[in-house]
């Protein structure tokens, strides 16, 4: 894939999940080089912030010419600070697209050496040791950041290969050779927003492969009570002035088009009024977490396609300070390294795919619970009751993540603390919020893959195989492929983290 200017998350998937190779358009690079010569002969009369003042609350001291470029590796060593778990190399590698992207704008004066660098490690799957812990999101991944250009500058570890090794000893077997520093390149690595955003790529893809999962299992739980279609008409759905309600519907009608299972409520109920008994044996309506399916999942597909649309545009945009204009002449100072947006979207993302969660976490204890539903047995135990379990242990499981996603489902944007000797008096916590937004999504795949076990089961019981819609069965056969019908009880966690990552890879 060339790369020229604007990347879509699409793009972003193509090379982080498929590992699609970048080149740099001609384009792209005229315009790093333009906007590295302007900063170049601009800076040297001037006072620009980072280039020859001190950093922070410390900007008011002057560094001499012949200390810029050690301020720079002053900056970046000092920096690397972080610590915790490492990012995962899938979202490491989605930060350094994001910060050769926005490096790419020419809006950074950086030289050139910095985004070919950044490319041949991407397409080599070089991913620098980043960790969890370290940024505020305010001037941006100050600390996760500082732990690429620590790479860039040929320090620091990498993971290559599924190993975690010293940057000099990976350096020399692929012949790469560390970015010389000549303006800001340090600054200009270090103050942005590309590790909220890389991560928040990630989240966005496995959020949208998460509400699949979840319109499939509902459609599946749907046929399992042969629930009645009207809930899902756009007749009805269309009376809702939301779309992504109506969306959900019409997916759901498309799963569910061949089902055999699937009833019109004019046939059973619209019929015959004065033959029904007093207690009507049918339901008249499923439980919301049945019927109010596209009113619940709806919500959540708008609030991606927002997440989505937001991070395309930060991902996009410059977001370093100062920003450099190549067209005006001139160097702006301001705070364009503020990570509001994608903290606020993180959050809100997080918020809707823990509802997500609650919706399995209820779906799935609807089918367990043969109180409710009636033609079950309970647990969907398919063995001897009383002797043998069915997926009792499993619920626990399910029921305690889930409270886990509830309670981190709290807000990280409106959890800004001062610090930075109150230079930095209000920051946006982005890149926490992107981190805690992943675990809720790891949280839903965990809970999502105990549904579908219980669904598959509950198929198996009720000898639905033929019954059920091509997309249902396609599920069943896929996850009969992992896990047997199973009536006696077994040890389970092998199979759930199994059928997860089958869920993963969908």
């Amino acid at each position: 894939m060339k790369i020229s200017s604007f990347l879509e998350l699409n793009d972003f998937q193509k090379i982080i999940v498929e590992n699609e190779k970048i080149e740099l358009d001609d384009l792209l690079v005229n315009r790093v080089e333009a906007s590295f010569q302007f900063l170049k002969e601009f800076s040297k009369n001037k006072i620009i912030y980072g280039v020859n003042t001190g950093f922070g609350p410390m900007a008011q001291f002057k560094i001499n010419n012949e200390d810029t470029h050690q301020l720079q590796y002053n900056l970046i060593r000092s920096h690397s600070s972080g610590i915790g778990n490492p990012l995962s190399p899938q979202e490491v590698k989605a930060c350094m697209l994001a910060r050769l992207n926005t490096l790419s704008l020419g809006n950074s004066g950086v030289h050139h050496s910095v985004v070919f660098l950044l490319k041949e490690l991407i397409n080599r799957d070089v991913t620098p040791l980043i960790f969890e812990h370290g940024g505020v999101g305010a001037s941006g991944d100050l600390v996760q950041l500082a732990h690429l250009a620590l790479v860039l500058i040929g320090e620091g570890e990498v993971f290559y290969k599924g190993e975690r090794r010293s940057t000099k000893e990976v350096f020399e077997i692929e012949g790469l050779e560390p970015i010389q520093v000549e303006i800001r390149e340090g600054l200009a690595l270090m103050n942005g927003t590309s590790v909220m955003s890389g991560i928040g790529a990630v989240n966005a893809y496995k959020a949208s492969q998460l509400t699949e999962i979840s319109i499939k299992l509902s459609c599946a739980i749907n046929e399992i009570v042969q629930a009645y279609d009207d809930h899902l008409s756009e007749a009805l759905n269309g009376t809702k002035r939301h779309a992504g309600q109506q969306k959900i519907a019409a997916k759901m009608r498309t799963h569910l088009s061949d089902s055999q299972l699937i009833r019109k409520r004019e046939d059973h109920l619209y019929t015959n009024f004065e033959e029904q008994e007093e207690v009507f044996k049918d339901k008249v309506q499923e439980y919301y977490s049945l019927r109010c399916v596209p009113q619940i999942l709806g919500p959540v597909l708008d609030t991606l396609e927002n997440v989505e649309n937001v991070l395309e545009n930060e991902i996009n945009s410059a977001n370093d300070n100062p920003i450099i204009n190549v067209k005006d002449q001139h160097v702006y100072h301001g705070g364009n390294f503020h990570g509001d947006y994608i903290s606020l979207e993180m959050d809100k993302l997080k918020l809707v795919v823990t509802k997500l969660t609650m919706l399995a976490e209820r779906q799935l204890n609807y089918l367990l619970n043969s109180k409710i539903n009636e033609i079950l047995p309970p647990f969907v135990n398919l063995g001897k009751l009383g002797f043998n379990f069915g997926m009792q242990g499993v619920q626990f499981t399910a029921t305690s993540t889930t409270a886990e996603s509830q309670m981190l489902s709290n807000s990280m944007y409106v959890h800004s603390i001062p610090n930075n000797n109150d230079n930095q008096d209000i920051v946006s916590m982005g890149t926490n919020a992107a981190v805690i937004c992943r675990k809720v999504i790891e949280n839903a795949f965990e809970v999502l893959t105990i549904e579908a076990i219980t669904i598959v089961q509950a198929v198996e019981y009720l000898g639905f195989q033929d019954k059920v819609s091509s997309s249902t069965k396609e599920l069943y056969d896929e996850i009969r492929n992992i896990i047997p019908a199973f009536s006696d009880d077994m040890v389970m966690y092998p199979y759930l983290e199994n059928v997860k990552k089958y869920l993963m890879a969908m």
